[in-house]
């Protein structure tokens, strides 16, 4: 194995052990470092950075970017071994892919998907309710899609009401406690699920009608049905709302919550991170959208600050 390789090796053992999962990166770092072979370079620079990173014509410039980027990241990495590695700078590809603007859904608009989720005709009697506890648990805890499907029976305390998120988002496992009327209707989906399927600790908690883990694709088809059979979606709408946008509606709830309560929302935020899963408080700030409701909230609270301020130096 020559160094470069050993070098990539042990680069992507080090952020995995950080627990990043790096699917993507390796497959173009080792395409990478074919590239350097066919070049008959031993050294990472900035020319054939930029020139592998973009020497597929027919792609977008979202993805120029991407491969540039994983190669910076390595390039970092690499130049304490190797001193005459060029690392790429930022902004030598300036692609900022668009950001999805979140829908904020309203209660009413929640109880009406929930509703057309649990009264959805089908020839399955547990779907309606599994896409109804899905959707539910998702409003009112503000998971990722990918951890509820992930949950399984083991991972449900009934007794304190609190949920296990495990192997989620960078290997971080976590704490999710519930109210007691989200753990009724979970364990009133759970009884349902057990008659029919046992309740074999390991098996998945939501599940479609072999008893299996629900399927990403399914669950999206199935929200979109919904959603345009209550009019949050036209029906020729390839865009709208979406199932990740319970996520954002949760942070922004929170947050509203605490200014409401008159609590600190900048010494709070780190409880709300936690929560979420996040590695980092600034990952949550994406989350904030600000909402005129939020917006007036949080201006209120500094016009507060401000008359105690005056009135102190008066």
């Amino acid at each position: 194995m020559n160094p470069l390789a050993k070098g990539i090796r042990d680069y992507l053992a080090l952020r995995r052990g950080l627990g990043f999962k790096l699917v993507r990166h390796e497959a173009g770092l080792k395409e990478f470092a074919s590239f350097l072979a066919r070049k008959r370079s031993s050294h990472i620079t900035v020319a054939l950075a930029l020139e592998w990173a973009t020497q597929h014509a027919q792609q977008q410039p979202a993805e120029w970017t991407a491969r540039l980027c994983v190669v910076r990241g390595f390039a970092r990495y690499w130049s304490a071994t190797d001193p005459l590695t060029e690392v790429p700078p930022l902004g030598l590809l300036p692609y900022r892919p668009a950001r999805a603007q979140p829908y904020f859904y309203s209660d009413h608009e929640i109880r009406k998907l929930l509703r057309a989720a649990k009264t959805r005709p089908s020839i399955d009697p547990l779907r309606p309710c599994t896409y109804h506890c899905l959707f539910g648990l998702l409003a009112v805890t503000g998971l990722r899609l990918g951890e509820a499907l992930g949950l399984r029976l083991g991972d449900m305390d009934w007794s304190e009401g609190i949920l296990t998120i495990r192997g989620a988002k960078f290997g971080k496992s976590r704490l999710v406690p519930l109210h007691t009327s989200t753990c009724k209707v979970l364990a009133d989906y759970a009884k349902r699920r057990d008659e029919r399927f046992g309740a074999r600790a390991e098996g998945y908690f939501l599940v479609n009608l072999n008893g299996n883990r629900l399927d990403k694709g399914e669950v999206h088809r199935a929200f979109y049905l919904l959603s345009r059979q209550i009019g949050l979606r036209a029906v020729d709408a390839s865009r709208g709302p979406r199932l990740h946008d319970f996520r954002h509606r949760f942070a922004v709830e929170t947050l509203l919550r605490w200014y409401r309560n008159g609590e600190d929302p900048k010494r709070r935020l780190p409880i709300l991170s936690t929560y979420l899963g996040h590695a980092h408080v600034t990952d949550t700030y994406w989350y904030l959208t600000g909402t005129p409701e939020l917006l007036g909230a949080a201006n209120k609270r500094l016009e507060k600050r401000w008359e105690a301020l005056n009135a102190g130096s008066r």
